[in-house]
């Protein structure tokens, strides 16, 4: 249907081209690629902070094992923690982004902002 004359300024007109597609998408893009860098900039430091936790763990036990307070037998923790660690290694990042990207329409544009997010210093 085509609409001339005074009110043919008023409709929207029809994607004609790649540029006019993704001037479209670009809203989504623009929303999923900040989401995903923001994301990213927090893992960041969440990560940080629990490797900071687990250092001053670390530390305490040792002070403490130094006194002789506690004895801490770091080969059955090792064994304990072996397989948590090679479980997390091969599925967790599989599992994170399944996680993350559960029903996002931009997905891809999150993944992108969440991978620069990670690398950024901010």
């Amino acid at each position: 249907m085509s609409v001339t004359g005074p009110m043919s300024s008023l409709l929207p007109a029809a994607p004609t081209g790649v540029a006019d597609t993704l001037k479209s998408l670009l809203p989504d893009l623009s929303v999923g690629a900040l989401l995903g860098f923001a994301t990213g900039v927090a893992l960041r430091h969440v990560g940080r902070w629990a490797l900071v936790g687990l250092g001053l763990l670390f530390i305490t036990l040792q002070v403490l094992a130094y006194f002789d307070l506690v004895s801490v037998n770091w080969l059955r923790v090792q064994a304990l923690a072996g397989p948590w660690l090679a479980q997390g290694r091969e599925n967790g990042g599989a599992w994170l982004t399944r996680l993350l990207t559960a029903n996002l329409p931009f997905a891809g544009a999150f993944t992108a902002g969440l991978l620069l997010g990670l690398r950024a210093r901010v």
